[in-house]
């Protein structure tokens, strides 16, 4: 790639050259490249068509419609361009028509007006998350029966480990397998196949455990359901993330933390149905499972794919039909098809095509890439180190160590899992607003000392009616506050920090992350359990919590409300520059306006904010909102 003469990035004088002359048209060049290579030092997130004139900018679009066949839409995707490198300043383009005006602006003043297509991908990819919480559950009742079944109630060491190993098999198949074929498999059948092909393995795995003689049958059969969650796990909030509008993606892509809680819900409802069924209660708690997959397997061919994966494989006109689905009008998907094409061919200028192997080893090497993956292991083990799943596989065991009845353990899951999916509903609206990192800063510290508590109070006597009903209320308790924090962010978060060109092997990187960990959980806590006993394993993860805030604070930095291809500039601000803005900055403002209450104490951003930048949420509202009653007023005069 030819030098960007003047780049702000680089020089640092401020100015960009966003065109070369060639022979044919103009070509694009944009700071996101030198920022990409070198650092965002300036911590500035920009948009790339800012500087271009309309006659240059009209000559790329004419050049883009070309090169994809889209001269149909020529007109279309020029007045798209205008809004796209303007966002804000779309009242004073006087080529939109009010019908396209109008569009625009109920675009951000209802944010929920959306067409079903979009919400129907969002229920798929919901049914997808379900499946993963039942498959979850499916052995937290299973293990009061099967290890007497198979042999393993014996106490010894060697019975610890088995059943701790088939507990762990599914997150080991994901962890080994699942996450690391969701590239190739994403790559060669799109997210739409590669979710259908998940929900087959997760159709007939369930219904294998539930037939097996023996401990080893139902280990590998756990093994192979685990490559179904892994490929499920690692494409589903991708393809959520992608189809979705910024304003609400993290709403969009948190469900899959919500039906994921609900899935919990309904296992553990499953497994408190089927208590008085005698020898082969456990097999219907295993098999149930496969009920979520099978709707997911008819439906998700029902939804369009994603435009980012159409325009990454050249397929224009196929990712513009898709937007046209996901968007209330031609006008928006015009804009977001030439915005979402002009990112990803500067981010190809950068990377250029590489193999798989080259993708998985350039997560580490290409700073900006680097600083999302380290976020995205943060958020994700995280999830294992706050202690939830030592919840959502053990539940039943924890509750019979509390002394509860085999029933009343059950029933005490239960709850766990109602409380699970109730509390997930604040995240909706708390997500985009309050964001990513605020709810993981607030709540991992709630977590710590829920867990803490409910340690303790296994020392409350046995024969008090407070022993039981104590640990209960603050395991619930535990529950409500992960449930809109870390329960909803790590995959909401690890699908929307890569670049497209590594979004498939850096999520499969992140979920692989997550499933590896609650592998080892699965595969240990029964061991730590009888070593530690109960308070200690429950202050041993009290501990962990904290040491997971202190890591989100360092390095974990906030995505709300910004595009997927503007994460490039948050991810390019130098990890440094990061962690000495969060202590020698947020921190002592914090302390003088929460701490010494002085309501006059100014915080400094870290990231300046272009004026024309796309994702500009709050600003487009208001100039929206004020545009929508001047034309409600004009109306009423007529």
């Amino acid at each position: 790639m030819a030098d960007v003469k003047g780049n702000g990035y680089a020089n640092g004088d401020g100015h960009h050259d966003y065109l070369e002359k060639t022979d044919s048209a103009p070509r694009r060049h944009s700071s996101v490249a030198d920022l990409n290579r070198h650092k965002n030092l300036d911590a500035k997130i920009s948009n790339p068509l800012a500087d271009l004139t309309t006659d240059q900018l009209f000559a790329d679009v004419e050049n883009f419609a070309g090169r994809t066949g889209m001269t149909d839409q020529i007109d279309l995707l020029k007045r798209g361009a205008l809004v796209a490198q303007n966002p804000a300043g779309y009242e004073n383009i006087s080529a939109l028509s009010s019908d396209e005006k109008d569009a625009l602006r109920i675009e951000v003043t209802k944010k929920w007006n959306h067409p079903w297509k979009l919400y129907m991908t969002v229920a798929v990819c919901s049914i997808g998350a379900a499946v993963q919480g039942w498959d979850q559950t499916g052995t937290n009742g299973a293990n009061l029966s099967f290890p007497v079944v198979f042999g393993l109630a014996s106490g010894s060491d060697r019975d610890f480990w088995i059943v701790g190993l088939v507990n762990a098999a599914p997150y080991i198949g994901s962890a080994f397998v699942g996450c690391w074929i969701s590239d190739p498999f994403n790559r060669y059948f799109g997210r739409r196949g590669t979710i259908f092909v998940s929900a087959i393995v997760l159709i007939a795995t369930p219904i294998g455990g539930a037939v097996t003689a023996s401990w080893q049958q139902l280990f590998a059969t756990r093994i192979i359901m685990g490559v179904g969650m892994g490929l499920k796990g690692a494409t589903t909030p991708v393809f959520a993330a992608e189809n979705a509008p910024a304003a609400i993606r993290g709403a969009l892509v948190m469900t899959w933390q919500f039906w994921t809680a609900f899935g919990i819900f309904l296992g553990t409802a499953f497994n408190l149905a089927v208590y008085n069924a005698g020898a082969i209660g456990w097999r219907l708690q295993l098999g149930s499972a496969f009920i979520p997959a099978v709707p997911l397997a008819i439906l998700v061919y029902c939804c369009p794919e994603s435009p980012r994966w159409y325009i990454k494989h050249g397929k224009h006109r196929k990712a513009w039909n898709s937007l046209v689905k996901l968007r209330n009008h031609q006008i928006l998907a015009a804009r977001d098809l030439y915005y979402i094409s002009t990112q990803i061919e500067i981010e190809r200028e950068i990377v250029g095509e590489s193999s798989y192997i080259k993708r998985f080893f350039e997560l580490f090497t290409i700073p900006r890439n680097r600083r999302a993956t380290l976020a995205s292991f943060i958020v994700m083990i995280g999830q294992q180190m706050c202690g939830i799943n030592i919840i959502a596989f053990y539940s039943s065991t924890i509750f019979v160590e509390g002394g509860a009845s085999y029933f009343n353990a059950l029933l005490a899951s239960f709850g766990f899992g109602a409380v699970n999916f109730i509390f997930a509903i604040p995240a909706f609206y708390t997500i985009d607003t309050f964001g990513r990192r605020n709810l993981l800063l607030f709540t991992f510290p709630q977590m710590a000392w829920t867990l803490l508590a409910a340690g303790f109070c296994f020392y409350i006597p046995r024969e008090s009616t407070a022993h039981l009903g104590m640990i209960a209320f603050f395991v619930y308790l535990f529950c409500a506050f992960y449930s809109p924090g870390e329960g909803p962010v790590p995959f909401t978060y690890s699908a929307e920090v890569f670049p497209l060109s590594h979004r498939e092997v850096g999520m499969g990187w992140a979920v692989a992350t997550c499933l590896f960990w609650a592998g080892v959980l699965g595969l240990t806590f029964p061991k730590i359990l009888q070593a530690f006993g109960p308070t200690g394993a429950f202050g041993f993860f009290a501990a962990l919590n904290m040491i997971a805030f202190v890591w989100i604070f360092l390095w974990v930095p906030e995505t709300k409300q910004r595009t997927l291809e503007e994460l490039d500039y948050i991810f390019a601000v130098p990890t440094r520059r990061f962690m000495s803005y969060q202590t020698g900055t947020w921190l002592p403002w914090f302390i003088k306006r929460y701490v010494f209450f002085n309501k006059n104490a100014q915080l400094k951003p870290l990231y300046q904010l272009d004026e024309n930048l796309i994702g500009d949420i709050r600003t487009e509202k208001r100039r929206a909102s004020l545009a929508h009653d001047t034309s409600m007023d004009a109306s009423r005069k007529v």
